[in-house]
């Protein structure tokens, strides 16, 4: 009989609207494989973004950048799970989810600097630190909050330390719009993506998949 691949015991949640997924995003992914020492990873695109001002791009479209960005991460896993619940995407109710996927699994919460800031602002975040460890990506650039004053409710983040990456998925778009190089900010996959669908034009598609 051929022996079973062991469950997944260190798990990490990833969220994000990933619009579009860049080398920041990979660059925190692969600090937190090796610095928490991850079986898995889940890459979780944002469903609806309560919480956005701006409308986001079709979930078909992020979910297929996403898996074009972690692709080359063997650790990593697109989980479309928020974009298939219907209404609002909380984070408190995908960490529930993924613990009655994985039983008995210990849980990592991945967020950047930016998230960890406006962790009270998040539904039901009192739940979150009995959820799954939190993390933040701990920046090397001076303009950032020092990881160390990083806390929620009294507990404090785990740093994950990763080099500086300066991009943002609002830089990335604004660039794109103007008609801009992003250089390689981007998996070139997921240029060549965008590119075929015009994501960022003036008056981009919402829903085509080709």
């Amino acid at each position: 009989m051929k022996p079973q691949p062991a469950p997944p015991r260190r798990i990490g949640v990833f969220g994000g609207a990933f619009d579009p997924p860049h080398r920041g995003h990979t660059a925190l992914a692969q600090a937190a494989l090796q610095h928490l020492n991850l079986d898995l990873l889940l890459v979780v695109p944002t469903g609806s973004a309560w919480h956005k001002s701006r409308p986001l791009s079709a979930p078909q479209h992020r979910l297929a950048m996403c898996e074009l960005a972690f692709g080359d991460i063997p650790q990593a896993r697109v989980d479309g799970c928020e974009i298939a619940r219907s209404g609002p995407s909380y984070t408190v109710d995908t960490l529930r989810d993924a613990q009655q996927a994985y039983p008995g699994a210990t849980f990592f919460l991945l967020m950047g600097q930016d998230q960890a800031q406006s962790l009270g602002n998040w539904s039901r975040a009192e739940e979150l630190p009995a959820l799954a460890t939190l993390c933040v990506a701990a920046r090397a650039d001076a303009s950032a909050q020092p990881p160390a004053a990083l806390s929620f409710l009294g507990v404090p983040l785990l740093q994950i330390p990763m080099p500086a990456v300066p991009c943002s998925s609002t830089a990335i778009r604004d660039a794109l719009a103007a008609g801009r190089d992003t250089g390689t900010l981007l998996a070139p996959a997921v240029a060549r993506y965008i590119a075929r669908h015009p994501l960022y034009a003036p008056n981009p598609p919402t829903e085509n998949l080709d």
